[in-house]
């Protein structure tokens, strides 16, 4: 029987130790020490009663199912969506009243692919999360993740982050626990145990499944066995599994049967991240890679995608040498020949000799007196030393190798959400602008999406993609996520020269029933709540 029932009107303690004086001492204290125990468990108890509501009335709702858009109000309280009503729902007494302006409501959008863990826990204020209309982030991505998962999420808890934050563990981060510096090799069994155990340690905290990166460090070097046990691992306690799959470009169609295979052989969903056509020779054929997807679902594989709207990624030079060859002039000439031109890529960053930041690789080529081949082996062999050497190495590049034709067939792939693969303090503008550009190019300006089918990909289909139960729809008893704007508006500003302009057409984006960003401007707020697997929030 709840304690609330039992104690409705408790007696007084004075009351009960008079009547205990013929019992011994020890006796009276014990019974003192549980009542008192009891009293103050009745007090911890939730309170089952609703506070005072937010209605937001005179808007266009698209709830996030797909459904067309429809006038409506909706009433929350307590973090947590109480009602949808009509457009012009009388307020009540206590209700705070935000009049939506005829504008679109919809659910916060889901970032199923983010980096935002690389600054959540120095406070970053998550304006380039907001400022597009996301109120969930995902990381532990591309098989690099925070660890132990229960210490991110208990420094994530205590400055409390301005938006929700879920994480998968990392395999090569699992991978790097166990090899050490020794992991340019396959792992052997027992390596492959005790990866294991920690893939259930960290699934344990709350992990929502397993990521992989297999065109990184130490990923690279894992057999396909390796991945089948973890993912096996990861299956059997309900989570699911991620990739960055092991080429994007030269041995495209192999690593998109690996992880189709993966998914048959642990029997758990998977989801191919940032998904791309990364090579000239692939452009064209998105209808052929839809097709190898949907024939995988037919078979009952839950393969699912994500996509960021974007012909350029970011990462490091060392991906344009898949087989780590460095010194390879042939392997350098075809990066440049079929992956990526010299003047489409940029240098973003590179610790040896900073002044080649911001500068494209034919550029630095025409700095250095040389040809590009020779410049991006040079560039590469020159962060490997600084690395041997305990020098500053760090390296990124921004570089161009998609067709807008083939990012516009994924994203209206019916299984694939919207994500933007960014950090919130980065120098690609997927970070602040992946969502936005969405609805406003290729939803407003080449309709390659509806808008309420835009909106399902960036919501209800995120949250189903990644496992969040209580987010991405708008309806009652889901959590009070929530994003006002302008479909004839709003577009993203953020570019390459300037990653950070912020996108217009957002209006209010609330988290947890709490305002966090509007007019352009973040509130403060830091309402934002860590989601764990099978556990919404803590």
């Amino acid at each position: 029987m709840p304690a609330s029932r039992i104690l409705r009107q408790p007696t007084p303690v004075s009351l009960i130790s008079k009547r205990l004086s013929a019992m011994n001492r020890f006796t009276c204290a014990l019974l003192l020490a549980i009542v008192g125990a009891v009293l103050a468990c009745h007090h911890a108890l939730p309170s089952t009663s609703i506070g005072p509501a937010t209605l937001i009335t005179n808007v266009m709702l698209l709830d996030g199912s797909g459904a067309p858009a429809r006038a409506g109000s909706v009433r929350m309280a307590d973090g947590t969506i109480v009602a949808i009503e009509a457009a012009s729902a009388a307020a009540r007494a206590d209700d705070r009243v935000i009049d939506g302006a005829g504008l679109t409501l919809a659910p916060g959008f889901i970032d199923t692919h983010s980096h935002a863990d690389r600054s959540l826990l120095e406070q970053d204020n998550a304006i380039g999360a907001l400022n597009q209309g996301i109120t969930t982030v995902v990381v532990g991505q591309d098989g690099d993740s925070p660890f132990p998962l229960a210490a991110f999420f208990g420094r994530l808890n205590a400055i409390h982050p301005p938006i929700n934050v879920a994480s998968y563990i990392g395999h090569g981060t699992v991978r790097e626990k166990v090899m050490g510096a020794d992991y340019k090799r396959v792992a052997t069994a027992g390596e492959i145990a005790r990866m294991s155990d920690l893939v259930r340690q960290e699934m344990g905290a709350g992990a929502l499944g397993l990521s992989s990166g297999l065109e990184y460090d130490p990923g690279i070097y894992s057999s396909h066995d390796e991945l089948v046990t973890l993912a096996k691992t990861t299956a059997s306690l309900g989570g699911r599994y991620i990739s960055h799959i092991r080429s994007e470009d030269r041995a495209f169609w192999a690593a998109i049967d690996e992880i189709i295979d993966v998914g048959r052989q642990a029997k758990l969903p998977v989801q191919v991240s940032h998904t791309k056509l990364a090579m000239k020779s692939l452009w064209g054929r998105a209808d052929s890679l839809v097709a190898v997807f949907d024939a995988a679902r037919a078979r009952g594989i839950d393969l699912t995608a994500d996509v960021y709207p974007y012909r350029y990624w970011q990462s490091g030079l060392t991906v344009l040498f898949p087989e780590r060859n460095f010194s390879d002039r042939k392997a350098a000439e075809f990066a440049l020949d079929e992956v990526s031109p010299p003047n489409e890529i940029t240098l973003t960053h590179y610790d040896p000799h900073p002044e080649y930041a911001g500068h494209t690789l034919d550029e630095i080529a025409r700095m250095r007196a040389a040809d590009p081949a020779t410049t991006l082996m040079w560039l590469v062999n020159e962060a490997e030393t600084a690395e041997q050497e305990h020098r500053p190495a760090g390296e990124t590049i921004i570089a161009a190798s998609m067709d807008e034709r083939d990012i516009g067939r994924i994203i209206a792939w019916p299984f694939a959400n919207i994500c933007t693969d960014g950090e919130l303090e980065g120098k690609h503008p997927r970070g602040f602008g992946s969502f936005t550009r969405v609805l406003g190019r290729y939803v407003r300006e080449q309709h390659i999406v509806s808008l309420s089918d835009a909106v399902r990909k960036m919501t209800s289909l995120a949250a189903a993609n990644v496992g969040l139960r209580d987010r991405g729809r708008i309806a009652p008893g889901m959590r009070a996520d929530l994003v006002l704007f302008d479909p004839t508006t709003v577009i993203d500003r953020a570019t390459p020269a300037d990653p950070h302009a912020l996108s217009v057409g957002i209006a209010k984006v609330w988290v947890n029933g709490v305002l966090a960003y509007q007019g352009g401007r973040v509130t403060g707020a830091r309402a934002g709540q860590v989601l764990r697997r099978n556990s919404p929030a803590t």
